[in-house]
């Protein structure tokens, strides 16, 4: 669909699989969206979902100029279809977390255990990185593979000019000129000291000699960062005065895409269950990420991920409700708020928080048992997924207020009783939003809000005319006193929660696993 002679925003993004853009018009609406998928539209470069796995299974990497060749496609194919680029005043985009060489790693990568386990050490220990950075040391963040790279190949470091995460290399490809890393990207390295918005001169020091004149300046998520350079305005026609506001990571310009403000909480309740924060006064923790705000440089973004979430809700409905989700519906409505003091912690893989596995059930006594009776069990599945959510949310720094909203993506948000009992756990009303392509959206969004972004206006103020979330469920009465009796309960139970840890359990039995 051709766009209209009316001014216009792009947004890009430049994720694992695909290669992204979406347009809109001044009052929010889309008027134009299309994609390239590595894998059909550019087989020449062997990629599979995306990425080409190496031999030791830990090495996940994506070829640069697959990205760049997308770009040239996707550009080609807006151009045929009438697409009219000398309308659109400004844009931005958002890439996956990574490090750009020939053959990027990409966030999938964990073969750098060893350089993480150098960089705690060198700063003083994990929760001490944390403090600094905002997460402790991860094998996919680009600190740590910034000094793989150079321990294995130093001659390769020593040529190398500049340092990109993808973001700011999407960035440089429409400027050309090397683009700055942003604050919010820039906080998902293990390199950035969050607070003060700087590199950390201790953690530069501990993965590669001379990495802060390599990775040059870190810039406000809303910065405009110049002009469309003359080879797109030549090429494609976009206008002179096009311009380009600093690219962010995929996670951060999907918040921007979901609107949060402060005191929000999005979730997505998919294969795994992702939680985003707007924070102002983080706590930083050994599990769990807490990055710059890409919206508002006063503010932070918290980001928890869990491993088990729809597949593990799928075997309990499937155990438990007959496979049908009606049947786990009518569970969770006559069982009360609180289960009536049954505890459930359900993990058919290994966790990432906390890591932990097994199926482990706790009585009103704090008593392990074997098992629940079924609608108990549902119950506590729910019940328990919504608050260790809420309780590592806290641990990050969350706090809920009057005015929290709940914004609810992903499969299970379809589940009326299932948000319900969300709900009732965090005691805030549960919207819904539609967040098809929340990334590139969210990057559209950030470039009309960097136009206006020096100003003082907030990206509030920029998007209040795009759709409202709607409202699905407020708290029961009363379930903000047992949510609260059952959070402080969980809390003073370190030896339970120990309890969980994978290092103490035996391996899952066959049925905890098949899901």
């Amino acid at each position: 669909m051709a766009a209209s002679a009316a001014p216009c925003y792009l947004g890009w993004d430049f994720s694992t699989q695909q290669l992204k853009v979406i347009a809109i018009d001044e009052q929010l609406r889309v008027i134009y969206e299309d994609n390239i998928h590595f894998d059909k539209d550019l087989p020449e470069f062997g990629t599979h979902c995306g990425i080409h796995v190496h031999s030791d299974k830990l090495t996940v990497t994506s070829p640069v100029l697959m990205w760049v060749k997308a770009l040239d496609m996707i550009l080609e194919k807006m151009k045929s279809s009438g697409f009219n680029f000398s309308h659109v005043r400004a844009f931005s985009g958002a890439g996956q977390g990574c490090f750009s060489v020939s053959d990027s790693p990409v966030w999938m990568d964990s073969s750098t255990t060893t350089q993480c386990l150098s960089l705690e050490k060198a700063v003083g220990g994990a929760q001490h990185l944390a403090n600094i950075t905002g997460s402790r040391a991860c094998e996919r963040f680009t600190g740590n593979q910034i000094a793989k790279i150079y321990s294995q190949n130093p001659e390769v470091y020593a040529q190398t000019e500049r340092i990109s995460v993808v973001s700011s290399f999407a960035a440089s490809l429409f400027l050309s000129a090397y683009a700055p890393i942003d604050y919010c990207d820039g906080s998902g390295m293990n390199l950035l000291q969050i607070c003060d918005k700087i590199w950390s001169t201790a953690c530069l020091n501990a993965c590669a000699p001379g990495l802060e004149e390599k990775l040059g300046p870190v810039v406000p998520s809303s910065s405009v960062l110049g002009s469309v350079s003359p080879y797109y305005i030549q090429r494609y026609g976009f206008s002179p005065d096009c311009k380009v506001v600093a690219f962010t990571g995929d996670n951060p310009a999907s918040l921007a895409g979901m609107k949060l403000e402060e005191g929000d909480i999005a979730i997505s309740l998919g294969t795994s269950d992702t939680l985003f924060l707007w924070i102002k006064e983080p706590t930083p923790a050994l599990e769990g990420h807490v990055f710059c705000n890409p919206v508002d440089s006063q503010a932070y973004m918290a980001l928890l991920c869990f491993k088990n979430g729809s597949l593990i809700r799928e075997r309990i409905r499937d155990d438990c409700a007959s496979g049908s989700w009606g049947e786990f519906s009518k569970a969770l409505k006559c069982t009360v708020v609180g289960n009536d003091g049954n505890l459930g912690f359900y993990f058919d893989v290994i966790e990432i928080t906390p890591e932990a596995v097994g199926i482990h059930r706790f009585n009103r006594d704090n008593n392990k048992v074997p098992d629940f009776p079924k609608e108990v069990e549902i119950r506590a599945l729910i019940e328990g997924q919504f608050m260790a959510k809420r309780i590592h949310a806290e641990k990050l720094g969350y706090k809920i207020m009057p005015r929290t909203r709940i914004l609810a993506t992903g499969g299970a948000s379809y589940n009326k009783e299932i948000l319900q009992v969300l709900s009732d756990v965090f005691s805030a009303p549960v919207y819904t939003i539609d967040t098809a392509n929340s990334a590139c959206l969210g990057c559209a969004y950030r470039a009309i809000h960097g136009l206006v972004a020096e100003t003082s206006v907030s990206l509030v103020e920029v998007v209040k005319l795009a759709p409202e979330p709607r409202l699905v469920v407020t708290p029961t009465a009363g379930a903000n006193q047992t949510g609260e009796i059952e959070a402080q309960r969980l809390k003073k139970l370190p030896k339970v929660i120990q309890s969980v840890s994978s290092r103490d359990l035996p391996a899952p039995s066959e049925k905890i696993c098949r899901a």
